[in-house]
Protein backbone atom coordinates (compact mmCIF):
# COMPACT_ATOMS: atom_id res chain seq x y z
CA UNK A 1 0.00 0.00 0.00
CA UNK A 2 0.72 3.42 0.29
CA UNK A 3 3.17 5.03 2.48
CA UNK A 4 3.70 8.37 4.81
CA UNK A 5 6.96 9.54 5.56
CA UNK A 6 7.61 11.75 7.83
CA UNK A 7 12.09 12.30 8.77
CA UNK A 8 13.15 8.79 8.57
CA UNK A 9 9.56 6.61 9.85
CA UNK A 10 6.72 5.93 7.99
CA UNK A 11 3.46 4.68 8.04
CA UNK A 12 1.87 2.05 5.90
CA UNK A 13 -1.95 2.78 4.71
CA UNK A 14 -3.85 -0.30 4.99
CA UNK A 15 -7.80 0.01 3.24
CA UNK A 16 -10.05 -1.00 6.22
CA UNK A 17 -13.41 -0.31 4.73
CA UNK A 18 -16.64 -1.74 6.54
CA UNK A 19 -17.67 1.13 8.32
CA UNK A 20 -17.49 3.97 5.42
CA UNK A 21 -15.59 3.14 2.18
CA UNK A 22 -12.74 5.16 2.71
CA UNK A 23 -12.06 3.59 6.06
CA UNK A 24 -8.21 2.93 6.34
CA UNK A 25 -5.95 2.21 9.50
CA UNK A 26 -1.98 3.73 9.70
CA UNK A 27 0.41 1.53 10.99
CA UNK A 28 3.74 2.21 11.82
CA UNK A 29 6.88 1.08 9.79
CA UNK A 30 8.03 -1.32 12.58
CA UNK A 31 4.63 -2.54 13.70
CA UNK A 32 4.40 -0.97 17.24
CA UNK A 33 1.06 0.66 16.71
CA UNK A 34 -1.22 1.53 14.42
CA UNK A 35 -4.21 4.15 14.20
CA UNK A 36 -7.16 2.24 13.25
CA UNK A 37 -9.90 5.21 12.68
CA UNK A 38 -13.57 4.30 12.92
CA UNK A 39 -13.09 0.63 12.38
CA UNK A 40 -11.57 -1.36 15.40
CA UNK A 41 -12.38 0.35 18.57
CA UNK A 42 -11.53 -0.38 22.08
CA UNK A 43 -13.81 -3.36 22.67
CA UNK A 44 -16.35 -2.55 19.79
CA UNK A 45 -16.13 -1.72 16.24
CA UNK A 46 -17.56 1.56 14.07
CA UNK A 47 -21.21 1.03 13.15
CA UNK A 48 -22.43 -0.50 9.59
CA UNK A 49 -25.43 0.65 9.62
CA UNK A 50 -24.62 4.67 7.95
CA UNK A 51 -24.29 4.71 3.86
CA UNK A 52 -21.15 2.62 3.21
CA UNK A 53 -21.68 0.39 5.89
CA UNK A 54 -20.93 -3.40 5.52
CA UNK A 55 -20.79 -5.43 8.06
CA UNK A 56 -19.00 -8.62 6.94
CA UNK A 57 -16.83 -6.11 4.95
CA UNK A 58 -16.04 -4.61 8.30
CA UNK A 59 -15.19 -8.03 9.51
CA UNK A 60 -12.71 -9.07 6.82
CA UNK A 61 -10.67 -5.45 7.20
CA UNK A 62 -10.05 -5.62 10.90
CA UNK A 63 -9.45 -9.74 10.62
CA UNK A 64 -6.80 -9.33 7.80
CA UNK A 65 -4.89 -5.71 8.15
CA UNK A 66 -5.57 -5.02 12.31
CA UNK A 67 -5.36 -8.41 14.13
CA UNK A 68 -2.65 -9.94 11.74
CA UNK A 69 -0.53 -7.49 13.05
CA UNK A 70 1.85 -8.89 16.22
CA UNK A 71 -0.17 -9.34 19.57
CA UNK A 72 2.02 -6.37 21.55
CA UNK A 73 1.06 -3.70 18.49
CA UNK A 74 -0.59 -0.92 20.46
CA UNK A 75 -3.91 0.62 18.54
CA UNK A 76 -5.42 3.85 19.05
CA UNK A 77 -8.78 4.72 17.64
CA UNK A 78 -10.49 7.42 16.39
CA UNK A 79 -12.08 7.87 19.43
CA UNK A 80 -13.25 6.25 22.27
CA UNK A 81 -16.87 7.36 24.39
CA UNK A 82 -15.67 5.92 27.65
CA UNK A 83 -12.22 8.33 27.90
CA UNK A 84 -9.90 5.31 26.99
CA UNK A 85 -7.37 6.17 24.68
CA UNK A 86 -5.53 2.72 23.35
CA UNK A 87 -5.29 -1.20 23.30
CA UNK A 88 -3.33 -4.13 21.68
CA UNK A 89 -3.97 -6.69 19.05
CA UNK A 90 -4.02 -9.18 21.84
CA UNK A 91 -6.70 -7.42 24.03
CA UNK A 92 -9.13 -7.32 20.80
CA UNK A 93 -8.06 -10.45 20.07
CA UNK A 94 -9.61 -12.03 23.36
CA UNK A 95 -12.39 -9.43 25.11
CA UNK A 96 -14.01 -7.88 21.64
CA UNK A 97 -17.25 -8.82 22.54
CA UNK A 98 -17.98 -7.95 18.47
CA UNK A 99 -14.86 -9.70 16.96
CA UNK A 100 -12.45 -11.06 19.30
CA UNK A 101 -12.41 -14.47 20.86
CA UNK A 102 -14.32 -17.26 18.26
CA UNK A 103 -16.72 -14.61 16.80
CA UNK A 104 -16.94 -15.74 12.86
CA UNK A 105 -18.10 -13.74 10.38
CA UNK A 106 -21.61 -14.78 10.36
CA UNK A 107 -21.96 -14.03 14.82
CA UNK A 108 -20.20 -10.49 13.50
CA UNK A 109 -22.95 -9.74 11.03
CA UNK A 110 -25.94 -10.97 13.15
CA UNK A 111 -24.82 -8.67 15.97
CA UNK A 112 -24.41 -5.38 14.02
CA UNK A 113 -27.35 -6.02 12.03
CA UNK A 114 -29.43 -6.41 15.09
CA UNK A 115 -27.85 -3.09 16.83
CA UNK A 116 -30.98 -0.91 17.05
CA UNK A 117 -29.15 2.00 17.42
CA UNK A 118 -30.95 4.96 16.62
CA UNK A 119 -29.42 7.27 13.22
CA UNK A 120 -27.67 10.37 14.56
CA UNK A 121 -29.79 13.45 13.65
CA UNK A 122 -28.58 14.58 9.59
CA UNK A 123 -26.20 11.73 9.44
CA UNK A 124 -27.80 10.86 5.77
CA UNK A 125 -26.90 14.50 4.66
CA UNK A 126 -23.57 14.56 6.67
CA UNK A 127 -22.15 11.49 5.17
CA UNK A 128 -22.32 12.67 1.61
CA UNK A 129 -21.57 16.20 2.53
CA UNK A 130 -18.08 14.46 4.08
CA UNK A 131 -17.30 12.80 0.58
CA UNK A 132 -17.50 16.20 -1.03
CA UNK A 133 -14.81 17.79 1.28
CA UNK A 134 -11.08 16.85 0.58
CA UNK A 135 -9.63 -7.05 31.74
CA UNK A 136 -10.15 -10.19 31.06
CA UNK A 137 -13.89 -10.41 32.23
CA UNK A 138 -14.03 -8.82 36.01
CA UNK A 139 -17.60 -8.77 38.44
CA UNK A 140 -18.86 -5.25 38.20
CA UNK A 141 -20.54 -4.47 41.50
CA UNK A 142 -23.28 -7.15 43.28
CA UNK A 143 -23.58 -10.34 41.68
CA UNK A 144 -27.80 -10.08 41.08
CA UNK A 145 -29.53 -12.82 43.78
CA UNK A 146 -30.67 -15.14 41.25
CA UNK A 147 -27.64 -16.13 39.71
CA UNK A 148 -23.53 -15.92 40.00
CA UNK A 149 -23.59 -13.52 37.30
CA UNK A 150 -20.38 -11.98 36.11
CA UNK A 151 -20.15 -8.57 33.87
CA UNK A 152 -18.18 -8.54 31.32
CA UNK A 153 -15.22 -5.98 30.35
CA UNK A 154 -18.57 -4.61 28.22
CA UNK A 155 -20.78 -4.95 30.55
CA UNK A 156 -22.81 -8.16 29.30
CA UNK A 157 -24.08 -10.34 32.26
CA UNK A 158 -23.00 -13.76 31.49
CA UNK A 159 -23.19 -17.34 33.37
CA UNK A 160 -20.54 -20.41 32.92
CA UNK A 161 -21.74 -23.11 31.62
CA UNK A 162 -21.16 -25.36 33.81
CA UNK A 163 -23.65 -23.40 36.40
CA UNK A 164 -26.38 -23.06 33.64
CA UNK A 165 -25.94 -26.77 33.00
CA UNK A 166 -26.34 -28.01 36.88
CA UNK A 167 -29.45 -25.00 36.94
CA UNK A 168 -31.11 -25.49 33.41
CA UNK A 169 -34.08 -27.32 35.25
CA UNK A 170 -34.66 -23.16 37.02
CA UNK A 171 -33.79 -21.90 33.86
CA UNK A 172 -35.43 -20.46 30.28
CA UNK A 173 -32.75 -21.05 27.90
CA UNK A 174 -33.07 -19.15 24.32
CA UNK A 175 -31.12 -19.85 21.13
CA UNK A 176 -30.73 -17.23 18.99
CA UNK A 177 -29.20 -18.84 16.14
CA UNK A 178 -30.58 -19.40 12.97
CA UNK A 179 -32.86 -22.79 12.49
CA UNK A 180 -29.61 -24.77 10.31
CA UNK A 181 -27.19 -23.60 13.14
CA UNK A 182 -29.59 -24.83 15.74
CA UNK A 183 -29.78 -28.42 14.45
CA UNK A 184 -26.26 -28.31 12.83
CA UNK A 185 -22.55 -29.51 13.92
CA UNK A 186 -22.17 -27.72 16.94
CA UNK A 187 -26.09 -28.71 18.48
CA UNK A 188 -27.84 -27.36 20.80
CA UNK A 189 -29.01 -27.56 24.63
CA UNK A 190 -31.63 -29.76 25.42
CA UNK A 191 -33.89 -27.56 26.62
CA UNK A 192 -33.30 -24.95 24.70
CA UNK A 193 -35.76 -22.67 22.55
CA UNK A 194 -34.91 -21.32 19.56
CA UNK A 195 -35.69 -17.57 18.67
CA UNK A 196 -33.32 -16.18 16.20
CA UNK A 197 -32.15 -12.77 17.39
CA UNK A 198 -33.94 -11.12 14.63
CA UNK A 199 -36.54 -12.35 16.04
CA UNK A 200 -36.02 -11.62 19.77
CA UNK A 201 -37.63 -8.50 20.12
CA UNK A 202 -41.19 -9.24 18.65
CA UNK A 203 -41.07 -12.94 20.39
CA UNK A 204 -40.33 -11.98 24.02
CA UNK A 205 -42.93 -9.17 23.94
CA UNK A 206 -45.16 -11.55 25.64
CA UNK A 207 -42.83 -13.62 28.57
CA UNK A 208 -43.58 -13.61 31.99
CA UNK A 209 -41.02 -10.70 33.42
CA UNK A 210 -39.80 -13.83 36.09
CA UNK A 211 -38.21 -16.16 33.47
CA UNK A 212 -34.69 -16.62 34.37
CA UNK A 213 -33.72 -16.23 31.00
CA UNK A 214 -30.38 -17.48 29.35
CA UNK A 215 -28.82 -16.57 25.97
CA UNK A 216 -27.02 -18.63 23.76
CA UNK A 217 -25.05 -19.19 20.37
CA UNK A 218 -22.11 -20.17 18.67
CA UNK A 219 -19.77 -17.99 20.36
CA UNK A 220 -21.57 -15.61 23.09
CA UNK A 221 -21.49 -12.56 20.41
CA UNK A 222 -25.12 -12.22 19.08
CA UNK A 223 -26.31 -13.54 22.50
CA UNK A 224 -24.57 -11.00 24.27
CA UNK A 225 -26.31 -8.11 21.71
CA UNK A 226 -29.85 -10.46 22.59
CA UNK A 227 -28.96 -10.64 26.71
CA UNK A 228 -28.40 -6.49 25.88
CA UNK A 229 -32.39 -6.06 24.16
CA UNK A 230 -34.06 -8.34 26.64
CA UNK A 231 -32.63 -6.09 29.17
CA UNK A 232 -33.72 -2.40 27.76
CA UNK A 233 -37.00 -4.36 27.23
CA UNK A 234 -37.43 -4.40 30.91
CA UNK A 235 -36.66 -8.41 31.70
CA UNK A 236 -34.69 -8.12 34.98
CA UNK A 237 -33.04 -12.16 35.19
CA UNK A 238 -31.07 -12.42 32.02
CA UNK A 239 -27.47 -13.42 31.08
CA UNK A 240 -25.56 -14.28 28.49
CA UNK A 241 -24.19 -18.38 28.74
CA UNK A 242 -20.32 -17.43 28.64
CA UNK A 243 -18.85 -18.81 25.28
CA UNK A 244 -22.01 -19.81 23.51
CA UNK A 245 -21.94 -23.49 22.26
CA UNK A 246 -18.46 -24.04 21.41
CA UNK A 247 -17.78 -23.40 24.91
CA UNK A 248 -20.45 -25.36 26.40
CA UNK A 249 -19.05 -28.36 23.99
CA UNK A 250 -15.51 -27.61 25.60
CA UNK A 251 -16.92 -28.48 28.51
CA UNK A 252 -18.33 -31.77 27.35
CA UNK A 253 -21.53 -30.55 28.47
CA UNK A 254 -24.81 -32.56 27.39
CA UNK A 255 -26.27 -31.67 24.01
CA UNK A 256 -29.31 -32.29 22.18
CA UNK A 257 -28.32 -32.85 18.50
CA UNK A 258 -24.24 -32.19 16.73
CA UNK A 259 -21.87 -33.86 15.32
Amino acid sequence: GEQVAFGSRHLEVRSTPGHTDGCVTYVLDDHSMAFTGDALLIRGAGRTDFQQGDAGTLYQSVHEQILSLPDTTLLYPAHDYGGRTVTTVAEEKSFNPRLGGERSRGDFVGYMNNLGLPHPRMMAEAVPANLQCGAPSEPVGESPDWAPVVRTFAGIPELSPRWVSEHAAELRIIDVREESEFNGELGHIGRAELVPLSTLREASAGWSREDKLILVCRSGGRSAQGTVILTKAGFPQVANLEGGMIQWRAEKLPIASGS
